[in-house]
């Protein structure tokens, strides 16, 4: 009978014994297995956390240091990028050419913009259209080059006809129109002598038979201007220095 009760004590005690080894399971987020665990994490090295590498986070996750974060920047296309960024190889990132980008729109300063101008039309007088944009042109003025001198032509004292040498210089004038669309001015000219009203005067006809002369040649008389200076030029104190002044000279402009 004595015998018996041992055995069961023992047994009794092991009962015990299994009942306390059982309930000692390890606290979170310490584990010895996957168990131990919540949902949808793994006991690594006895501690639970959310992954052990980059398959066991969902897309657009990664794996750091057990722990699934967000890809910064991830994308899977366009549309969950910045306005103007373009998604390749799953990364919202800068444009670096036309082709990255939609139809209509181009590759301006790292985003796909739609452009302000296609040609040098849709700009401002002053502006030319690059790469979508209008900026102040870089373009050259073309500067027209004269194809050849224009000859002054003089006249005598208190006279505004044309003499056969101021004809012939004219003429060689009127050549030289015919090279090219430039215009021109014939500035009328005249020797101190005489009031400043009547040397205008003078110098306004002398010119004006300059412009007559040359549209006779067939010198459209819209390329031409007359512009009477009088006596304000002149330099001559003697007669031969009053008939260098009494002229018309033909500029380009």
């Amino acid at each position: 009978m004595e015998k018996m009760r041992t055995t069961l004590l023992l047994g009794s005690f092991g009962a015990l014994l299994l009942v306390a080894t059982v309930g000692c399971k390890p606290e979170y987020p310490a584990c010895d297995t996957d168990k131990d665990c919540k949902d949808k994490e793994f006991c690594v090295a006895r501690k639970c956390q959310q992954c052990r590498n980059a398959g066991d986070c969902g897309e657009g996750r990664q794996c750091n240091a057990g722990r699934c974060d967000a890809i910064p920047g991830y994308c899977k296309d366009a549309s969950q990028c910045a306005e103007g960024q373009i998604c390749k190889s799953n990364r919202c990132q800068a444009c670096t050419s036309d082709t990255q980008c939609p139809t209509g729109k181009l590759c301006m300063t790292g985003r796909c913009s739609v452009p302000q101008c296609t040609k040098d039309d849709n700009c401002a007088q002053d502006q030319e259209c690059v790469h979508g944009l209008c900026v102040g042109s870089q373009k050259q003025p073309v500067v027209k080059k004269p194809p050849c001198d224009l000859e002054s032509v003089y006249f005598g004292f208190d006279k505004s006809n044309l003499d056969s040498t101021a004809t012939g210089l004219l003429a060689k004038n009127a050549s030289c129109l015919k090279k090219t669309d430039m215009n021109v001015s014939l500035t009328g000219r005249a020797d101190p002598r005489g009031t400043t009203e009547y040397n205008m005067a003078l110098s306004d006809r002398r010119a004006q038979s300059a412009k007559d002369y040359l549209k006779h040649t067939g010198i459209a008389a819209s390329r031409m201007s007359v512009v009477p200076r009088g006596a304000l030029d002149a330099t001559g104190t003697s007669e031969s220095g009053w008939a260098k002044d009494r002229r018309v000279d033909s500029e380009w402009r």
